[in-house]
């Protein structure tokens, strides 16, 4: 695929939109290399085919096949997309994974609590840098005029995604609207989220693995003809399908474990943009009654 003139190379956003139109038409092995692409974005220019396809549970093969199904004649044609990208930009989420576990290799039961807290508040910062850089305004601004035309607006988060869930939650019921959190408590995800309906907003926060019960509510909303509001971190998740709007976070990580803060802080965002527009709407209305006065 254009071998001697990389400017014609797509972007990493025009060959992941590609990748992700594609993605339910795809066999499971090349499934596994688009998610990883998905997840690893600024190592993908670095990585070895043989350490994709290990990380994959595929044959080197398939993911040659997979930069074939997409134009490129071989995986390093493909990995100059994301060169072209991402070349001197600072490491990624992955990179820095690499550095913990070597640092942890390195000093088994070293490290300070300091150290410990240090690195957890540099993955925060990198998740941080990561969503200013790629916050896409169209759909963020589409997902605020969404709840700002929201009847009921219902939130649903498992697991490690449940204290964003009940947050936001926490802050949208500072405005006007009707905000339901969908806890599942004693198992009734099925009852809570039945009334959902159209003119309603759901908001889905959901990251790998996925969870089903997040999955299911979505689909119920996608059924009541709903509108859906998906926070995730990739084009590719099961959640895409039910999305009207998907605003994306690719949280930092230390020593395995994900930090929030990066979704936290989109969550803040959004409250304060829905409040803001609520309130000009409320002094619009005011300046209209002074005049019919």
């Amino acid at each position: 695929m254009q071998d001697d003139n990389t400017a014609e190379l797509p972007s990493v956003d025009e060959l992941m939109q590609r990748i992700a139109d594609s993605y339910e038409t795809l066999p499971r092995q090349l499934k596994s290399v688009a998610a990883y692409l998905e997840q690893h974005r600024s190592s993908v220019m670095v990585d070895r085919t043989s350490d994709i396809a290990s990380s994959c549970g595929v044959h080197p093969s398939a993911v040659v096949r997979f930069a074939q199904r997409f134009g490129f004649s071989g995986f390093s044609d493909l990995q100059e997309v994301f060169k072209q990208a991402y070349t001197g930009q600072s490491p990624s989420g992955q990179t820095y994974k690499q550095r913990i576990r070597k640092l942890i290799d390195d000093k088994p039961g070293q490290l300070l609590g300091g150290s410990v807290a240090r690195e957890f508040v540099a993955a925060c910062k990198s998740g941080l840098d990561e969503l200013d850089e790629n916050l896409d305004d169209e759909a963020f601004d589409a997902a605020v005029k969404m709840l700002q035309q929201a009847e009921n607006i219902y939130v649903i988060g498992v697991r490690r995604s449940f204290p964003v869930a009940s947050y936001i939650v926490y802050a949208l019921q500072h405005t006007p609207k009707r905000v339901h959190l969908v806890s599942g408590f004693g198992g009734m995800f099925r009852e809570q989220i039945r009334s959902v309906k159209k003119g309603d907003v759901v908001i889905a926060i959901s990251f790998e693995p996925y969870g089903k019960e997040t999955q299911y509510c979505l689909r119920v909303a996608h059924h009541h003809q709903a509108k859906t509001l998906v926070i995730t971190d990739s084009r590719l998740s099961p959640l895409a399908r039910y999305a009207t709007t998907q605003l994306f976070v690719k949280e930092g990580s230390a020593f395995a474990f994900r930090s929030l803060t990066s979704t936290i802080c989109l969550c803040q965002a959004l409250f304060v943009a829905l409040a803001y527009k609520l309130e000009l709407t409320v002094e619009e209305s005011k300046d209209i009654g002074g005049y019919d006065d």
